[in-house]
């Protein structure tokens, strides 16, 4: 009896990888399809040279980073966010992505994830709020590409909230917007 129930676990263990590796196939077909769409937000050519970034604009809703410059839209980037995206970070683990007003205050070239930039999330208001809650609101918030060793899958992963709160990117994506924001500009999130 045991060796029919090992025979039909391996069985089942190999129908479900056949059937998961098939599904990944068929994203990742649909996902260079969405990868075209996502890419004629505003990203049809390379920042220009000597473009000062002077925001950085991010549209949770939408799923929009934006690079500005003078107010301008400069180039649009298609996000994933937090597991539970909807409303402001209130507490550490909450999977939420906080809205409001940061600035960008250090480059992480040694991160867990491709390459990150820091939001200067909590700020005094996140504190205070989190205090009066008698809760930790959290930190580390990064805009960052995705996790080392899986940048191949960015074509699915971007299609999901998989952060812990962070915003994250392509990790070509990465590359640039670590080229063109300079430590110190301010980012926006909203709803």
């Amino acid at each position: 009896m045991s060796f029919f129930y090992l025979t039909t676990y391996k069985n089942t263990r190999g129908l479900l990888a056949a059937f998961v590796l098939a599904a990944v196939a068929i994203m990742s077909s649909s996902a260079s399809a969405m990868a075209s769409t996502n890419n004629s937000l505003d990203n049809t050519g390379a920042i220009p040279k000597n473009t000062v970034i002077d925001k950085v604009f991010v549209d949770k809703s939408a799923r929009i980073l934006q690079l500005l410059s003078d107010n301008k839209v400069i180039k649009t980037y298609h996000v994933a966010l937090g597991g539970n995206p909807i409303g402001h970070k209130q507490k550490q683990g909450d999977q939420r992505t906080p809205s409001g007003a940061y600035i960008l205050d250090y480059k992480n070239e040694k991160s867990k994830y491709y390459r990150s930039i820091h939001v200067s999330y909590p700020n005094a208001a996140d504190k205070a709020r989190a205090k009066k809650l008698g809760v930790n609101p959290g930190g580390d918030i990064m805009i960052h590409g995705q996790k080392n060793g899986f940048g191949q899958l960015a074509s699915i992963t971007q299609r999901l909230d998989w952060t812990e709160g962070c915003i994250a990117v392509t990790n070509d994506e990465m590359d640039e917007i670590m080229a063109a924001v300079k430590v110190g500009t301010a980012i926006e999130i909203v709803e």
